[in-house]
């Protein structure tokens, strides 16, 4: 019976992780990457109040996240620290296990130790969605890597006809919290990126830029597209389609200024059975 119940809820916290990486996939997210990061020895996944770093699936799924800051924490630990999750915001599921043991009696009548794994998951939050905690200061070393300006990529923009504006680290009115993204907004008609800096290389940051350009390109006011204009959600036809647009462009782009196309986009269609199939397997 105890064995039957540890199993049920290893599965439970199985499919949880198991949901939260298919989700990041069909995002066009790959979790054990990203082209731009927190930087400095202090900017690996840690718990705010132990410092100690995340280990496993736990520093894959926390990384992909994209916050500014490497501390991560509970309701608790804020409550603890003296601040709160801001309201709204959303937690990331990590993993914790360990062996337990248990004297059972065998068939024979006879006492054995019989040791099983206790897996439990926890829901925590980033520092940058906490409001009030005292916490470490963020890793900002004096010696990150300065960024050097590729000529052939910053004509592109500056010699775009009706270009966009180009926000770096978002502004009040249309940064998403505090979270480090790169996306195209509509309604601002603004491509947002990561400061420069936070790129693992000039290369990764035009690539990225010059996806976000492409999907301005499609706006009302310049070429009218309807798969940026007409996509009702996340992963329907349009959407899908606008993806592949984006990253078509990019790679154009990308091979017109002489550099490395260095990212790939995951686009999904509405339905993929890759994934499909995936989600009815809670291992991975």
């Amino acid at each position: 019976m105890l064995l039957s119940v540890v199993r049920e809820a290893q599965m439970k916290v199985e499919e949880i992780i198991t949901d939260r990486i298919i989700k990041l996939l069909e995002a066009g997210t790959v979790p054990w990457h990203k082209p731009w990061a927190n930087r400095g020895d202090d900017a690996f996944p840690r718990n705010a109040i132990t410092k100690r770093e995340y280990r496993g699936i736990n520093v894959f799924i926390l990384a992909s996240q994209s916050y500014g800051s490497p501390y991560w924490l509970t309701y608790r630990e804020a409550d603890r620290l003296g601040g709160h999750v801001r309201k709204g915001e959303h937690g990331t599921p990590i993993i914790f296990w360990k062996w337990l043991s248990r004297e059972v009696e065998k068939d024979d009548g006879t006492v054995a130790e019989r040791h099983f794994p206790m897996l439990r998951y926890y829901t925590v939050f980033n520092a940058d969605q906490t409001e009030g905690c005292r916490l470490p200061a963020d890793a900002s070393p004096s010696d990150t890597p300065a960024f050097s300006p590729i000529e052939a990529c910053e004509a592109v923009y500056a010699n775009m006809p009706n270009r966009p504006n180009l926000e770096h680290g978002g502004t009040v009115a249309i940064t998403r919290g505090r979270r480090l993204e790169a996306y195209y907004s509509a309604s601002a008609d603004a491509a947002v990126m990561p400061h420069r800096e936070a790129f693992d290389s000039p290369e990764f940051y035009y690539s990225v830029l010059f996806h976000e350009l492409t999907h301005s390109s499609g706006a009302v006011h310049r070429l009218n597209r309807p798969t940026l204009n007409q996509a009702l959600r996340f992963g329907d036809t349009n959407y899908s389609k606008e993806e592949l647009t984006a990253e078509m462009g990019a790679a154009f782009l990308a091979g017109h200024t002489g550099i490395e196309q260095v990212t790939l986009t995951v686009v999904l269609g509405p339905v993929s059975p890759t994934f499909s199939a995936s989600a009815s397997r809670p291992k991975l």
